[in-house]
């Protein structure tokens, strides 16, 4: 059986996230490098290269795809295969990070803001290792299915790999079930998933998501911030996640209003973050020389959009020259009793 037959039981094809996600997961029996649920070995070996899968892996219904890879392959999840951390007792009960874990690069600020229809996510760019700056164009801010988004703050690969895999398992409910799951749903599919980290996130390898969507229900955009044991808990009107996150928020409070036009909401999250990078070093703020910008996203009834280079840049350079003249930012408007 090919790898196209295998994947096309769940309902999808090669060129779908969901198949490169699966193919991702179960990289290592595709290729051949080791057994797997199959009784003719790999997917490469067998009778004339025709292995042919157990009866339970092809016939397990179900529309959770970590479920699914759980249940068969529980190595290949985020964090199960990696053994105890350099540092650590194995049993995971170590409390200080070693001086591995700080030397793996970080994810830092993430900042989201509810706006007139919608919701509004963006990212810096900046990557830390300890004190040293790891990578300057780091993305932590990515579309996970037509109507939501997630960014993230924490240890950069476990990261992306948990992105990657809530990808997948948003369409594979997708292609199981025939609907889409609620915006609610997805989030507590997410919740689900960060707490399954627990165990590496006491030893240092924590992964924190801020998750936005357009509730189709409500017409509104909506925002779910998480802990490393999960959640979720709904925010109201903005919030903002990682090393930056205090500074990012102090400056949503003064900026933000209610139901905002979605360029404003777009303009308010760069603000957010450049303050942010003025007081954080983790937090990297608009690079004009190598025209390294924020990653914004929007999502609304129109689905997900992720702004151009050229457009997030053109927001980027106008906070720049307007910080030339007043370098604190915009000042909130008062107004005295009369």
């Amino acid at each position: 059986m090919s790898v196209q037959a295998v994947l096309a039981h769940e309902g999808t094809d090669p060129e779908s996230p969901l198949y490169h996600g699966r193919r991702s997961a179960l990289g290592s029996y595709f290729d051949g490098s080791q057994p797997g649920p199959f009784t003719g070995g790999t997917l490469g070996a067998g009778n004339a290269g025709q292995p042919r899968p157990g009866a339970g892996f092809l016939g397990r219904q179900t529309s959770s795809f970590a479920e699914f890879l759980a249940s068969y392959s529980p190595e290949l999840l985020p964090g199960r295969g990696a053994g105890p951390v350099p540092g650590f007792p194995a049993d995971g009960t170590g409390t200080a990070p070693s001086q591995v874990i700080r030397d793996l690069p970080h994810a830092t600020t993430i900042v989201a803001a509810a706006c007139e229809h919608g919701v509004v996510i963006a990212g810096d760019r900046r990557a830390t290792a300890g004190s040293m700056i790891a990578k300057r164009d780091v993305q932590k801010v990515f579309r996970s299915d037509e109507y939501s988004a997630i960014g993230y703050a924490g240890t950069g690969s476990a990261g992306i790999e948990y992105v990657r895999l809530f990808q997948v398992e948003l369409e594979h409910y997708d292609k199981m079930e025939g609907r889409s799951l609620s915006l609610e749903g997805k989030a507590n599919r997410l919740a689900s998933m960060i707490r399954a980290n627990l165990a590496m996130a006491m030893q240092g390898l924590v992964v924190v998501p801020l998750f936005v969507g357009y509730d189709e229900a409500t017409g509104q955009g909506r925002i779910f911030s998480y802990d490393v044991v999960g959640g979720p808990y709904e925010e109201k009107d903005f919030y903002s996640i990682g090393s930056g996150s205090v500074f990012a928020r102090g400056s949503l409070k003064k900026l933000y209003t209610e139901n905002m036009p979605v360029r404003d909401a777009v303009l308010v999250c760069v603000q957010a973050l450049y303050d942010a990078a003025d007081d954080d070093s983790a937090t990297g703020g608009p690079d004009l020389p190598r025209r390294i910008f924020p990653v914004i996203a929007t999502v609304t009834a129109d689905g997900f959009r992720k702004l151009p280079e050229a457009e997030s840049g053109e927001t980027a350079q106008q906070v720049v020259q307007e910080r030339m003249a007043r370098p604190d930012g915009p000042a909130a408007e008062l107004r005295a009793p009369s």
